[in-house]
């Protein structure tokens, strides 16, 4: 017999077990940690820590050539002798470098080993503030020796006089039993072996003695993101995991606080804005991400985890969210979770359309909610075809709420023959490539967004009847993107001019 421990719990298993054997219920596709027994002892995590009179960054070190970094004799030369918008330099310092006497092309947040006259004994280290190309009298390979993990905003708020005051390297617990994570459930068990299958959270503000809504517009969009019981690894560093799968939406900063170890963010701001990140290690706060959560259990399993990983996570509390829904089954959720529903009309099958408040803890605290309804013959299901035409039913869920919610909302613009149009309002910034445009027919019931080739970019239509020339919003193919199909057709042909249409995505 074989004694492990699978999350925490101690177990007793048959000699030649394998994982099949204690994870029946695991899904296939998530990652679990597997920790055999050993002594624990500190290690390096290949990150720096470099402490300015503006604040810490740490750089997540790139080769030997960063090694001098770490040396404290190094310090005392780190003082900022020019910047610009597009990078800030400290230094001079003797280095090593041999200038290759040609531009490189960098990105924000990369650390840079260069020189000044093509001279090495007056090198610099400089950090770029935004992507430019540029002759650093770098090395051939761009003298790139590391990135910035955490700190961005610093390095934009150094001004003349900053200078560094410590590096050090950063530190965390390394197990020397090679600790790894697999998919492999046919691995042998160990005696002694941990086991870790999932990540557990609990939300910003949420206690079972008192909820807080300081940060419920974030912690929301964490509960949506998170919402499948999945957390996808996208990126890997040495302090943290991020899932990007939502990277591009908007959420606003609520609640600025150091990232412990544990922590869960979400970033407010840049390209990764709306991405989700898991910390490894204590990593200095960031204007740029909002804190919605900490990891209760299953640490280990962040710290471990390779990019492409997908973990399994457990949220607390569990996202309220009715929309969609028929009536009864939203006072059904209700009733389990012990909120007063106050409904608009209860007569008649009906639809949840809206929910007041939007945010499950703003429900949660003041332990009641309002809903809108709407008959279920003004509810339209759709099919959208995320497979042939990713980008554009992208855009069109962001646009209807569709992407927040399972029901969403389209104003009718125009009605004609057998074409309906809608017009919803496009934010700024918003591209429509073509994309799955049809050949010699669109479909009878096709429903189609027209992309940015014609003026009327973002007109939503759907036509009734097949066509050989025109699409659903009635432009040549070519301006003409089928997102899907309308599968309530009877209930298209009763809508009117001017009238909100509601809809709700049927997925096969």
């Amino acid at each position: 017999m074989v004694t492990i421990h699978l999350d925490g719990e101690r177990l007793v298993a048959a000699d030649g077990s394998t994982l099949t054997s204690i994870l029946k219920d695991h899904p296939p596709d998530c990652a679990v940690a597997i920790i055999r027994p050993s002594t624990q002892e500190q290690a390096k995590t290949g990150s720096l820590a470099i402490s300015t009179t503006a604040g810490q960054v740490v750089v997540e070190l790139a080769g030997d050539q960063a090694a001098f970094l770490e040396s404290p004799d190094r310090v005392p030369s780190l003082t900022l002798h020019w910047q610009d918008r597009y990078a800030a330099a400290f230094g001079p310092f003797p280095a090593d470098t041999r200038p290759a006497r040609k531009p490189h092309l960098y990105e924000r947040g990369d650390v840079i080993l260069g020189c000044g006259g093509y001279d090495p004994a007056r090198s610099y280290l400089i950090f770029s503030r935004s992507r430019h190309a540029a002759d650093h009298g770098a090395g051939e390979d761009g003298g790139i020796v590391g990135r910035v993990v955490s700190g961005l905003g610093v390095i934009d708020r150094w001004s003349t006089g900053d200078r560094v005051t410590k590096t050090e390297p950063v530190i965390s617990w390394a197990d020397t039993s090679r600790s790894f994570t697999t998919t492999d459930l046919s691995l042998p068990l160990e005696d002694g072996m941990r086991v870790v299958t999932r990540v557990a959270i609990v939300a910003q503000g949420f206690a079972p003695e008192k909820i807080s809504d300081e940060a419920a517009a974030s912690v929301e969009h964490m509960l949506l993101s998170l919402q499948s019981g999945r957390f996808v690894a996208d990126r890997s560093t040495s302090t943290h995991i991020g899932d990007l799968r939502r990277a591009g939406t908007e959420v606003p900063r609520e609640y600025h606080h150091p990232r412990r170890e544990g922590a869960v963010t979400v970033r407010t701001a840049g390209k990764a804005a709306g991405g989700v990140f898991l910390y490894r290690t204590d990593v200095p706060g960031s204007m740029a991400h909002t804190v919605v959560g900490q990891v209760v259990q299953g640490i280990e399993l962040v710290r471990l985890a390779q990019e492409h990983d997908v973990l399994a996570v457990a949220v607390r509390p569990e996202r309220i969210n009715l929309l969609g829904i028929p009536l009864p089954q939203a006072k059904g959720i209700a009733a389990a979770r012990g909120i007063a529903l106050s409904i608009d009309r209860d007569a008649g099958e009906r639809i949840v359309v809206a929910q007041e408040p939007e945010t499950t803890l703003e429900i949660l605290a003041t332990g009641k909610v309002a809903v809108t309804t709407a008959p279920i013959d003004k509810v339209i299901d759709i099919e959208l075809d995320e497979a042939r035409a990713p980008a554009s039913v992208a855009v069109f869920r962001r646009i209807t709420g569709l992407a927040e919610h399972d029901a969403g909302v389209l104003p009718v613009f125009m009605k004609f023959d057998d074409v309906v149009l809608f017009r919803p309002t496009i934010p700024p910034g918003i591209k429509l490539i073509p994309e799955n445009t049809p050949d010699n027919e669109a479909p009878a019931a096709a429903l189609a967004i027209t992309n940015d080739s014609c003026k009327n970019a973002g007109l939503v239509g759907v036509r009734l009847s097949a066509h050989r020339e025109f699409g659903p919003t009635s432009e040549p193919f070519d301006g003409t993107n089928i997102i899907g199909r309308v599968v309530d057709t009877d209930k298209i042909k009763k809508v009117k001019e001017r009238e909100k249409v509601y809809i709700r995505e049927v997925r096969k």
